[in-house]
């Protein structure tokens, strides 16, 4: 169990020490500042749970550093320490927010009850929190946010589809929450309790594809030391979500379309029929219909795909979710690295508005997830957000041709040369795999500059 985070902020030396000594030996992990300036300096590096904050210090008081600590609006519980004679000062920083106050002198035994009672109430309060995301996450869609109409008729359409057994092809572009939506359409579906198996397509090399799906048997080649379970039996009883099916070769495609027709298949150097019973969810950013003009996709494995089909509206199409979706992110971070970032800062969130956001709701989770890494103050600020991420420059430079296909070729050749095309990085960045970049930099015929 983590340690509670205390700070001491009183200008005595000797009563900052007496009350950390005090805290420490009650096991809890204790700093000091000796001013208020001081106090809200580290306080903007490092999440505390309680400050034992003195009324009169010299420099800035008490009561003004209170009122700063209740700006940021932080989980934060504030102790006054007030000598007998400031009673009513003491009550005034009551009604600005702090949670007690203790009168001086005081031994140890009362600050350790006080102590225990706040963080009694914390736990509960945090307690309550949970549970009430808890019920937002499960009502929302595993995790699904979003308020505009376009997000709305999703919604709806997940609810409509999960109940039923039908063949589900989501599409849209990369980083529009299709796995998101497939979990809901899981989640919410009669198979919930089954596994919900996903295969990247477009991550797993060709030659082992074979193997990653149906499973082998021992010694079906040089590496197949054992009998390997495909994810077509570890989805019995569940939901197979088939992402970036667009990817799969013309071979698979044909294998494939004959599972899903009869639910029967063989694994790698098998002779045994293997059966298992699943729903079918794919996902895909390619135009499949354009795809089977050119060649590339199966018609008949697109239309046993396309039994019910939804497109996930591009970020672009419900700018309105953006600070949804910003809150949502930042207070995840903010919770991951313990850092007290609580709020965007307006000139931060205009940026964010403008912008097209190519990358979608993987773009934007990148972004606020650096801003929070590499800020240094209770805000994020425009300074903390990436070059790609909305600035005036960025949009300026973009292609003179907007279709969609133009600008995500744009968008990577950019992102790729500012980062020297480290392909692993820039992945990362892009909110994408490696592979999935490789296969788009040999759709987009990219090359690196001598």
């Amino acid at each position: 169990m983590s340690k509670t985070q205390i700070m001491v902020v009183d200008d005595e030396l000797i009563m900052r020490e007496s009350l950390a000594g005090w805290l420490e030996r009650d096991g809890h992990q204790v700093d000091t500042a000796a001013s208020g300036e001081a106090a809200l300096k580290m306080l903007a590096q490092k999440r505390y749970d309680i400050i034992l904050l003195d009324i009169k210090m010299e420099g800035m008081s008490g009561l003004e550093v209170l009122r700063q600590v209740m700006a940021l609006e932080l989980d934060t519980a504030v102790v006054m320490i007030t000598a007998y004679g400031s009673i009513s000062t003491a009550i005034e920083a009551m009604k600005s927010g702090a949670a007690e106050y203790l009168l001086k002198p005081f031994d140890p035994e009362e600050l350790g009850i006080l102590i225990e009672k706040i963080i009694h109430q914390q736990s509960q309060a945090r307690e309550n929190l949970y549970l009430k995301e808890q019920y937002r996450e499960r009502t929302r869609f595993e995790s699904m946010i979003g308020q505009a109409t376009a997000m709305q008729v999703v919604f709806d359409l997940i609810q409509d589809v999960a109940p039923t057994d039908s063949t589900v092809l989501i599409t849209g572009e990369t980083g529009t929450g299709k796995g998101l939506a497939a979990k809901a359409i899981h989640t919410c579906g009669q198979r919930c309790n089954g596994p919900f198996v996903a295969v990247n397509c477009g991550a797993i090399p060709e030659h082992l594809m074979e193997s990653e799906l149906f499973g082998h048997q021992k010694g079906a080649f040089t590496d197949a030391k054992t009998t390997k379970k495909g994810r077509l039996e570890l989805a019995n009883g569940g939901t197979l979500f088939l992402d970036e099916i667009g990817e799969i070769s013309m071979r698979m495609q044909i294998d494939l379309l004959r599972v899903l027709e009869d639910r029967v298949f063989y694994r790698v150097g098998g002779t045994q029929p293997m059966e298992a019973d699943f729903r079918v969810i794919a996902a895909t950013n390619r135009d499949l219909k354009t795809a089977i003009e050119a060649g590339s996709f199966r018609e008949d494995l697109f239309y046993r795909l396309n039994v019910i089909s939804f497109e996930m509206p591009p970020l672009r199409e419900r700018k309105s979710d953006i600070p949804l979706l910003c809150d949502h992110f930042l207070a995840r971070f903010a919770r991951e690295t313990n850092k007290p970032i609580r709020k965007i800062h307006r000139e931060a969130m205009d940026e964010m508005m403008l912008y097209d956001w190519p990358g979608n709701i993987r773009e934007l989770e990148n972004a606020i997830e650096r801003a929070v890494v590499i800020g240094k103050s209770a805000q994020v600020m425009l300074a903390d957000l990436p070059i790609i991420c909305g600035l005036p420059a960025a949009r300026s430079s973009a292609p003179p041709d907007h279709t969609l296909k133009a600008v995500e070729k744009h968008h990577i050749e950019t992102v790729l040369n500012e980062h020297r095309w480290n392909i692993s990085h820039c992945a990362k960045l892009l909110g994408i795999d490696r592979s999935t970049l490789y296969n788009k930099i040999k759709r987009y015929q990219l090359q690196a500059p001598d």
